[in-house]
């Protein structure tokens, strides 16, 4: 393989977007970062149109007007209709001879392992876990939040800390701190006053998700409403991962489960000690760590493995994103 073999690696998630272009050794040639990727907010074409402007610095910086393998792992390809949907998108943009496209959870996924053999867990905004076997077999879940059965995730763990912090305050369910903890941290001193707010948008309603922080925060005091909600999570982790390890056999072998977004990556003792129990339980030879690489590392690495590269190539692509 030379160095004329190229991927086109992109990572592109709701709040931005990465992308790489690296040699079939593993040399990253240009990298470049862009805003992010909303397919259902602003339709196919719009969302790929806005990663047109990041490929092109990086092929300028590289000096090249196309690759070899486009490998794309995009935030929203829930389902394997809109994988095709937005590769067949990538396809017309003839950014490179061929196109493969993942949901993004899969780019965290082998960011953190030495093959594509594991199981991920992510919880940023939202929550949700991939696995995949060597041999293409995978698991995965639609993630489109309680309608697909989903539960966890920024928002969705803000919208449950409001909820009990309303009803602690009107009398309607227990005592609990976040009464206080979350008017407090928009520099209101009611739960009433705090709702009037968001209700009638004097807080923009994307802040929403500052919240959770200090839902965990409260439950590092001590407060059990909101521990009851992080176990809840852990919980949450843990069922997900020991059945994805369950789809793809692997419950008898030691196997990676990667912990990634920023809820997970934060490490929280309550949290991270409830999943890694949880896991000890249910699935002893699982191997839980937290993931920290750029996702756009797992893209490219998945790249690399369509195109057969060497473990050399693996490693300098991995060395160059984790110095």
């Amino acid at each position: 393989m030379g160095m004329t073999a190229r991927v086109l690696a992109i990572d592109a998630g709701n709040s931005k977007t990465d992308v790489a272009v690296v040699t079939a050794d593993g040399t990253v040639l240009a990298t470049a970062r862009g805003g992010g990727f909303r397919p259902p907010a602003v339709g196919v074409r719009a969302a790929v149109d806005a990663l047109a402007g990041p490929v092109a610095e990086a092929f300028a910086a590289a000096g090249i007007t196309s690759v070899d393998r486009v490998s794309a792992c995009l935030a929203n390809a829930d389902f394997p209709v809109e994988e095709e949907q937005l590769a067949a998108a990538l396809h017309a943009r003839a950014w490179g001879r061929t196109v493969e496209v993942r949901n993004d959870t899969f780019a965290i996924l082998r960011a953190g392992v030495t093959e594509p053999r594991g199981v991920a867990v992510v919880c940023g905004a939202g929550i949700n876990c991939v696995g995949m076997r060597p041999d293409g077999r995978t698991a995965r879940f639609p993630a489109l939040g309680r309608i697909s059965g989903d539960w966890g995730g920024g928002w969705g763990l803000a919208e449950e800390a409001l909820w009990h912090a309303a009803r602690a305050e009107d009398g309607r369910g227990e005592p609990t701190a976040l009464s206080r903890t979350l008017p407090s941290h928009f520099g209101h001193t009611t739960m009433l006053a705090l709702i009037e707010a968001l209700h009638l948008e004097h807080i923009e309603p994307a802040r929403r998700h500052e919240l959770t922080p200090v839902l965990f925060s409260t439950a590092a005091d001590g407060d059990p409403v909101a521990r009851d909600l992080v176990e809840r999570l852990a919980q949450e982790v843990a069922t997900m991962a020991t059945v994805a390890l369950t789809r793809l056999d692997l419950l008898a072998e030691e196997t990676p489960v990667l912990l990634g977004g920023g809820i997970l990556a934060a490490r929280h003792p309550q949290l991270d000690d409830g999943i890694r129990d949880l896991l000890a339980a249910r699935a002893p030879k699982a191997v839980p760590q937290v993931v920290t690489a750029s996702p756009v590392l797992g893209a490219a690495l998945l790249g690399l493995d369509g195109l057969g590269a060497d473990m050399a190539a693996q490693t300098r692509v991995r060395r160059y994103y984790e110095a």
